[in-house]
Protein backbone atom coordinates (compact mmCIF):
# COMPACT_ATOMS: atom_id res chain seq x y z
CA UNK A 1 0.00 0.00 0.00
CA UNK A 2 2.82 2.31 1.20
CA UNK A 3 4.45 1.45 -2.20
CA UNK A 4 1.00 2.24 -4.66
CA UNK A 5 1.05 5.93 -2.32
CA UNK A 6 4.69 6.29 -3.72
CA UNK A 7 4.26 5.67 -7.19
CA UNK A 8 1.38 7.99 -7.23
CA UNK A 9 2.94 10.87 -5.58
CA UNK A 10 5.97 10.49 -7.91
CA UNK A 11 3.27 10.30 -11.40
CA UNK A 12 1.79 13.48 -9.80
CA UNK A 13 5.18 15.52 -8.90
CA UNK A 14 6.16 14.21 -12.49
CA UNK A 15 2.93 15.70 -13.97
CA UNK A 16 2.53 18.95 -11.97
CA UNK A 17 6.37 19.69 -13.64
CA UNK A 18 5.50 18.91 -17.00
CA UNK A 19 2.78 21.43 -16.53
CA UNK A 20 4.93 24.05 -15.11
CA UNK A 21 7.70 23.74 -17.93
CA UNK A 22 4.96 23.99 -20.95
CA UNK A 23 3.54 27.04 -18.96
CA UNK A 24 7.08 28.29 -18.89
CA UNK A 25 7.72 27.39 -22.67
CA UNK A 26 4.27 28.71 -23.23
CA UNK A 27 5.40 32.12 -21.88
CA UNK A 28 8.66 32.35 -23.30
CA UNK A 29 7.74 31.60 -26.56
CA UNK A 30 4.46 34.37 -25.98
CA UNK A 31 4.79 37.64 -28.94
CA UNK A 32 5.31 41.03 -26.89
CA UNK A 33 1.57 43.36 -28.03
CA UNK A 34 4.11 46.05 -29.44
CA UNK A 35 7.33 45.54 -31.14
CA UNK A 36 9.39 47.36 -33.58
CA UNK A 37 10.21 50.27 -31.51
CA UNK A 38 11.75 53.36 -32.03
CA UNK A 39 12.54 56.79 -30.10
CA UNK A 40 13.86 59.66 -30.55
CA UNK A 41 16.60 59.88 -27.76
CA UNK A 42 16.92 64.15 -27.47
CA UNK A 43 15.15 67.08 -28.89
CA UNK A 44 14.92 70.49 -28.58
CA UNK A 45 11.71 72.33 -29.16
CA UNK A 46 13.18 75.86 -29.58
CA UNK A 47 15.30 74.71 -32.22
CA UNK A 48 12.82 75.41 -35.17
CA UNK A 49 14.48 72.05 -37.13
CA UNK A 50 13.51 68.61 -37.57
CA UNK A 51 14.47 67.69 -34.23
CA UNK A 52 12.06 70.04 -32.58
CA UNK A 53 9.71 67.04 -31.41
CA UNK A 54 10.48 63.86 -30.08
CA UNK A 55 9.41 60.56 -32.18
CA UNK A 56 7.36 57.93 -30.65
CA UNK A 57 7.24 54.93 -33.28
CA UNK A 58 5.59 51.43 -32.70
CA UNK A 59 3.64 48.64 -34.29
CA UNK A 60 0.94 46.65 -32.36
CA UNK A 61 0.77 43.31 -32.78
CA UNK A 62 -3.53 43.44 -31.87
CA UNK A 63 -5.85 45.83 -32.08
CA UNK A 64 -6.03 47.17 -28.86
CA UNK A 65 -7.56 50.11 -26.76
CA UNK A 66 -4.03 52.39 -25.64
CA UNK A 67 -3.32 55.26 -23.61
CA UNK A 68 0.54 56.79 -23.72
CA UNK A 69 1.61 59.60 -21.56
CA UNK A 70 5.25 60.42 -20.86
CA UNK A 71 6.36 60.50 -17.08
CA UNK A 72 9.51 62.42 -15.45
CA UNK A 73 10.70 60.92 -12.08
CA UNK A 74 7.67 58.95 -12.41
CA UNK A 75 5.05 61.53 -12.62
CA UNK A 76 3.16 62.23 -15.68
CA UNK A 77 3.37 65.09 -17.68
CA UNK A 78 1.83 64.78 -20.69
CA UNK A 79 -1.16 62.56 -21.97
CA UNK A 80 -0.28 61.62 -25.88
CA UNK A 81 -3.13 59.21 -26.10
CA UNK A 82 -5.97 58.36 -23.49
CA UNK A 83 -8.38 55.67 -24.27
CA UNK A 84 -8.35 55.23 -28.10
CA UNK A 85 -8.64 52.05 -29.92
CA UNK A 86 -6.40 50.84 -32.57
CA UNK A 87 -6.19 48.12 -34.79
CA UNK A 88 -2.85 46.34 -35.66
CA UNK A 89 0.09 48.06 -37.16
CA UNK A 90 2.46 51.35 -36.89
CA UNK A 91 1.38 54.19 -34.58
CA UNK A 92 3.07 57.33 -34.78
CA UNK A 93 3.31 59.85 -31.49
CA UNK A 94 5.00 63.10 -31.12
CA UNK A 95 5.87 65.03 -27.88
CA UNK A 96 6.76 68.20 -28.50
CA UNK A 97 7.53 69.35 -24.74
CA UNK A 98 4.35 71.04 -23.77
CA UNK A 99 2.55 69.44 -20.93
CA UNK A 100 -1.21 68.66 -20.07
CA UNK A 101 -1.77 72.44 -18.83
CA UNK A 102 0.44 73.65 -21.94
CA UNK A 103 3.13 75.19 -20.01
CA UNK A 104 6.47 74.42 -21.73
CA UNK A 105 8.79 71.35 -19.70
CA UNK A 106 12.04 72.29 -18.78
CA UNK A 107 14.80 70.37 -19.58
CA UNK A 108 15.53 66.69 -18.49
CA UNK A 109 14.88 63.42 -19.07
CA UNK A 110 11.50 61.79 -19.87
CA UNK A 111 10.36 58.27 -20.11
CA UNK A 112 6.96 57.66 -22.89
CA UNK A 113 4.57 55.07 -21.30
CA UNK A 114 2.09 52.57 -23.18
CA UNK A 115 -0.86 51.12 -21.33
CA UNK A 116 -3.04 48.38 -23.24
CA UNK A 117 -6.02 47.84 -22.10
CA UNK A 118 -7.26 44.73 -23.22
CA UNK A 119 -4.08 43.27 -21.91
CA UNK A 120 -4.47 44.54 -18.53
CA UNK A 121 -0.79 45.83 -18.57
CA UNK A 122 1.50 48.93 -18.95
CA UNK A 123 4.81 49.24 -20.32
CA UNK A 124 7.39 51.68 -19.64
CA UNK A 125 9.45 51.53 -22.76
CA UNK A 126 13.02 51.70 -21.93
CA UNK A 127 14.05 54.58 -24.32
CA UNK A 128 14.82 57.92 -22.26
CA UNK A 129 14.29 61.17 -24.52
CA UNK A 130 16.04 64.50 -23.62
CA UNK A 131 14.33 67.53 -23.78
CA UNK A 132 17.47 69.94 -24.64
CA UNK A 133 17.03 73.71 -25.33
CA UNK A 134 20.68 74.78 -24.29
CA UNK A 135 22.69 75.59 -27.29
CA UNK A 136 26.37 74.40 -27.34
CA UNK A 137 29.37 76.42 -26.30
CA UNK A 138 31.74 77.06 -29.53
CA UNK A 139 35.52 78.73 -28.87
CA UNK A 140 38.22 79.47 -31.52
CA UNK A 141 41.04 82.02 -31.92
CA UNK A 142 39.30 85.72 -32.06
CA UNK A 143 40.64 88.71 -34.46
CA UNK A 144 42.61 86.49 -37.05
CA UNK A 145 43.38 88.65 -40.08
CA UNK A 146 44.94 86.79 -43.28
CA UNK A 147 44.85 85.78 -46.24
CA UNK A 148 44.20 83.12 -48.99
CA UNK A 149 45.07 82.83 -52.76
CA UNK A 150 42.99 79.47 -53.61
CA UNK A 151 44.26 78.81 -57.01
CA UNK A 152 45.24 75.50 -56.49
CA UNK A 153 48.71 75.62 -56.46
CA UNK A 154 48.75 74.58 -52.85
CA UNK A 155 50.27 77.85 -51.62
CA UNK A 156 47.81 79.30 -49.11
CA UNK A 157 44.89 77.60 -50.79
CA UNK A 158 42.79 77.11 -47.62
CA UNK A 159 41.76 78.87 -44.35
CA UNK A 160 41.89 76.53 -41.34
CA UNK A 161 40.47 77.09 -37.85
CA UNK A 162 40.55 74.78 -34.77
CA UNK A 163 37.59 75.14 -32.33
CA UNK A 164 36.08 73.40 -29.37
CA UNK A 165 32.23 73.01 -28.09
CA UNK A 166 30.86 72.46 -24.43
CA UNK A 167 28.90 69.42 -25.75
CA UNK A 168 29.41 66.89 -28.65
CA UNK A 169 28.38 69.23 -31.37
CA UNK A 170 28.78 69.86 -35.46
CA UNK A 171 31.14 72.80 -36.21
CA UNK A 172 29.47 75.58 -38.81
CA UNK A 173 31.49 77.89 -40.43
CA UNK A 174 29.96 81.16 -42.05
CA UNK A 175 31.40 83.66 -44.81
CA UNK A 176 29.57 87.09 -45.11
CA UNK A 177 26.37 85.43 -43.84
CA UNK A 178 26.49 82.13 -45.79
CA UNK A 179 27.09 78.77 -44.41
CA UNK A 180 30.31 76.95 -46.15
CA UNK A 181 31.18 74.29 -43.85
CA UNK A 182 28.90 71.86 -41.39
CA UNK A 183 31.23 69.30 -39.96
CA UNK A 184 29.86 65.73 -40.33
CA UNK A 185 31.24 64.10 -36.83
CA UNK A 186 30.16 66.19 -33.76
CA UNK A 187 33.96 66.03 -31.99
CA UNK A 188 34.64 67.93 -28.94
CA UNK A 189 37.46 69.84 -30.97
CA UNK A 190 37.77 70.06 -34.58
CA UNK A 191 39.05 71.96 -37.16
CA UNK A 192 36.93 74.05 -39.79
CA UNK A 193 38.09 74.71 -43.13
CA UNK A 194 37.23 77.61 -46.34
CA UNK A 195 38.99 76.95 -49.45
CA UNK A 196 37.52 79.86 -50.73
CA UNK A 197 34.00 79.57 -52.39
CA UNK A 198 30.93 80.38 -51.71
CA UNK A 199 27.69 78.30 -52.54
CA UNK A 200 30.22 76.63 -54.77
CA UNK A 201 31.34 79.52 -56.41
CA UNK A 202 34.87 81.14 -56.03
CA UNK A 203 34.14 84.53 -53.94
CA UNK A 204 35.38 87.60 -55.26
CA UNK A 205 38.94 88.65 -54.35
CA UNK A 206 39.29 91.15 -51.04
CA UNK A 207 38.17 90.84 -47.41
CA UNK A 208 35.24 88.19 -46.18
CA UNK A 209 33.75 88.44 -42.54
CA UNK A 210 34.07 84.31 -41.47
CA UNK A 211 31.97 83.45 -38.22
CA UNK A 212 31.18 80.26 -36.22
CA UNK A 213 28.87 78.43 -34.54
CA UNK A 214 27.81 74.99 -33.66
CA UNK A 215 24.70 72.86 -33.64
CA UNK A 216 24.00 69.81 -30.95
CA UNK A 217 22.50 66.60 -31.35
CA UNK A 218 18.63 68.25 -30.56
CA UNK A 219 19.28 70.44 -32.96
CA UNK A 220 20.08 74.00 -30.89
CA UNK A 221 22.60 76.00 -32.56
CA UNK A 222 25.09 78.70 -31.13
CA UNK A 223 24.60 82.17 -31.65
CA UNK A 224 27.27 83.01 -34.82
CA UNK A 225 29.93 85.29 -34.00
CA UNK A 226 32.27 86.84 -35.92
CA UNK A 227 36.26 86.11 -35.74
CA UNK A 228 37.94 86.75 -38.56
CA UNK A 229 38.93 88.89 -41.87
CA UNK A 230 40.39 86.60 -44.90
CA UNK A 231 41.42 88.22 -48.07
CA UNK A 232 41.23 87.00 -50.99
CA UNK A 233 44.11 87.36 -52.86
CA UNK A 234 45.78 86.33 -55.84
CA UNK A 235 48.18 89.20 -57.21
CA UNK A 236 48.32 92.28 -55.88
CA UNK A 237 50.48 96.04 -56.44
CA UNK A 238 51.81 97.95 -53.85
CA UNK A 239 51.01 101.09 -56.07
CA UNK A 240 48.20 101.51 -58.76
CA UNK A 241 49.26 104.82 -60.11
CA UNK A 242 53.04 105.43 -60.10
CA UNK A 243 54.64 108.83 -61.32
CA UNK A 244 57.92 108.79 -63.33
CA UNK A 245 60.51 110.53 -65.52
CA UNK A 246 61.31 109.24 -68.88
CA UNK A 247 64.13 106.83 -68.32
CA UNK A 248 64.07 106.72 -64.84
CA UNK A 249 63.94 103.32 -62.95
CA UNK A 250 61.14 102.68 -60.32
CA UNK A 251 59.82 99.87 -58.00
CA UNK A 252 56.64 98.37 -57.05
CA UNK A 253 55.39 95.87 -54.85
CA UNK A 254 53.83 92.63 -56.30
CA UNK A 255 51.57 90.24 -53.34
CA UNK A 256 50.97 87.28 -54.55
CA UNK A 257 51.46 83.16 -53.49
CA UNK A 258 52.59 81.83 -56.58
CA UNK A 259 56.43 80.55 -56.90
CA UNK A 260 56.28 83.66 -59.85
CA UNK A 261 54.05 86.36 -61.54
CA UNK A 262 54.51 87.07 -64.95
CA UNK A 263 54.76 90.98 -65.90
CA UNK A 264 54.14 93.37 -69.27
CA UNK A 265 54.92 96.98 -69.60
CA UNK A 266 55.48 99.28 -72.27
CA UNK A 267 55.77 96.44 -75.21
CA UNK A 268 58.32 94.28 -72.68
CA UNK A 269 57.36 91.24 -70.70
CA UNK A 270 59.16 89.11 -68.25
CA UNK A 271 58.78 87.09 -64.69
CA UNK A 272 59.56 87.49 -61.60
CA UNK A 273 59.64 86.28 -58.04
CA UNK A 274 56.31 88.09 -55.85
CA UNK A 275 57.87 90.81 -54.25
CA UNK A 276 59.75 94.07 -55.37
CA UNK A 277 59.49 94.75 -59.16
CA UNK A 278 62.04 96.76 -60.96
CA UNK A 279 61.77 98.43 -64.11
CA UNK A 280 62.54 101.42 -66.42
CA UNK A 281 60.09 104.03 -67.89
CA UNK A 282 60.22 104.39 -71.55
CA UNK A 283 61.77 107.80 -72.74
CA UNK A 284 58.34 108.77 -74.22
CA UNK A 285 56.05 110.30 -72.32
CA UNK A 286 52.37 109.51 -71.76
CA UNK A 287 50.26 106.93 -69.50
CA UNK A 288 51.35 103.35 -69.74
CA UNK A 289 49.74 100.82 -67.73
CA UNK A 290 51.59 98.07 -65.78
CA UNK A 291 49.98 94.31 -65.93
CA UNK A 292 51.40 91.53 -63.20
CA UNK A 293 49.76 87.93 -64.01
CA UNK A 294 49.89 84.82 -61.21
CA UNK A 295 47.99 81.30 -62.37
CA UNK A 296 45.27 83.27 -64.63
CA UNK A 297 44.59 86.28 -62.25
CA UNK A 298 45.80 89.97 -63.02
CA UNK A 299 46.28 93.42 -60.98
CA UNK A 300 47.00 96.71 -62.97
CA UNK A 301 48.36 100.33 -62.32
CA UNK A 302 48.99 103.17 -64.76
CA UNK A 303 52.51 104.75 -65.10
CA UNK A 304 52.54 108.27 -65.79
CA UNK A 305 55.80 108.83 -67.58
CA UNK A 306 56.18 112.65 -67.42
Amino acid sequence: MARELSTAFCVALLAATAGAFALTQGAKTELAPIFRTHVDKVFSPDCNCPTDVARIDFRLRKRERLTVWIERDGERVRTLVEGRELRAGPVGLEFDGIDDRGLTLPDGDYRPVVHLAGEHRTIRLPNTIVLDTRPPVVRSPHRVYTHISPDGDGRNDVFRVRYTVSEPAHGILLVDGRRVAFTYRKPLSGRLVWNGRIGGRPARPGNHVLEISAQDAAGNRAKPFPFAVVTIRYVALGRTRILVRPRARFAVLVLADAARVDWLFARARGSARPGTLRLRAPAKRGVYRLYVTAKGHAAKALVVVG
